[in-house]
Formats: C-alpha cells, structure tokens, sequence
C-alpha cells in the first residue's frame, strides 16, 4: 500500500538518510514523519522561525510496521518503548515502581522493525506521561490526554528497508504566524481539559501495579 507522509523542519529533506538524527528522540534514530500535513508544518516552525514540509511517498507493502496507536496496545505499551529513549524523573517511589511494571509487562521489542507508529512525546504529552507515573494522573485522563486527536501521531522509519521505500514528493514552506498559533492553542486547551487529580474514582498506576494488571485487561483499552 503506497500512503503519503511528510516531515516538518527547518530545512527541506530531499534524501532521508538513515542512521542520521539525534538517537534520544522518541522512538531513537529514525526519520520522523506525520501523515497530516498541517501537523507536520506545526512541527516545522518555532515562536521566531518558519520552517517547511517535505512530503514523501512510501510503499509500505511488506514492511513489518509497529503500530502502537492500534488497539492491540495500548498507552503503557507507548510508555514502555519511550522508556528505552526519553529520559523521566523516577525519583519518587511510584515513578521508579511504575517502570519496573510497565517494562515487565509492556515492553514492546523495537528490533527488526521498519517504522513505528506512536504518539508523539512533546511537552504535552511528557508532562502527561510523568504526571501518570507519579499517580497524579489516573489512566483514563492518561489515555484520552494521548489519544484525543490525531495531532500527535508520528510515523517513523526505522530501517534501510524503510527508507529504501521512500520517495521524495515536493515540499511546501510552514509559516510561523499561521502554523505556530494553531499548535499552541491546541496544547493549552488540552492541558486545560486533562488536569492531574487524586480524587477520581478512577485507576491510577498505583492500583495498576498492586491488582498485578496484565496487557490483556480490558480496564486497558
């Protein structure tokens, strides 16, 4: 199946390489796509830049695809990859437990993947993330706070086979002053909604971790 994915940046990206980027980003090296073009130009500028959208085409026929946005995982499965790049404060006990559950029972094994599709852990929803591994956030504001709209959905390729596949489509220029506005007012209405609380009478990871919750509870989905 040939789909169209398009990257937003500084620069315009005419030949993906791979191996190339920083290996602390989400999903580690890889090259980091949407398959919405007006995310990807939000992506691309910054309070004082504009940047521009590359789009690609990919055929990605036979490729083996982890997509964590699907319903066979589910929010702790995203946890349990990011742990492998992104950096959290497991300074509290609760933090540090959570981890050691969510790598016991989650953990999605990345090896011998050609792209993943995940959400996107901006500053939004990082903060969301250690909220949760703090038991300040339940599970459910966790998972609508991930899953609220399409805005953060990232696809990555993670391999030459991948990248092998790519095909360069033409690019468009981002602007600051329309892409910029639209993106953060989307991440402030969304930190207004999902506000971290004790007093649910939802699950929090706490309860997760003593009831022994395994990937397969439908309390998951």
């Amino acid at each position: 199946m040939s789909k169209t994915i398009y990257h937003g940046g500084e620069k315009i990206v005419r030949t993906p390489t791979f191996g190339t980027g920083r290996p602390y980003n989400d999903f580690g090296l890889g090259f980091y796509c949407t398959e919405y073009p007006q995310y990807a130009a939000e992506w691309a500028v910054g309070a004082g830049r504009n940047g521009f959208v590359s789009s690609y085409t990919i055929n990605s026929d036979g490729l083996r695809i982890i997509n964590l946005c699907s319903s066979q995982y589910n929010p702790l499965h995203w946890l349990g990859l990011l742990f492998n790049y992104r950096e959290f404060d497991l300074s509290s006990d609760t933090a540090y437990r959570a981890r050691e559950y969510i790598n016991k029972y989650f953990f999605v094994d990345p090896q011998g993947c050609d792209c993943i599709i995940g959400y996107r852990a901006d500053n939004r929803c990082f903060m969301f993330a250690q909220d949760f591994l703090d038991a300040r956030l339940s599970y459910t504001s966790f998972r609508n706070a991930l899953m609220g709209d399409d805005s953060n959905k990232q696809f990555v390729l993670k391999s030459n086979r991948a990248f092998d596949r790519i095909s360069f489509a033409g690019y468009e220029p981002a602007l600051r002053d329309v892409s910029y506005p639209v993106g953060r007012s989307r991440e402030i209405r969304s930190v207004k909604k999902i506000k971290p609380s004790a007093g649910s009478s939802d699950f929090f990871i706490t309860d997760l971790i003593e009831e022994d919750v395994r990937p397969y509870d439908t309390r998951l989905r």
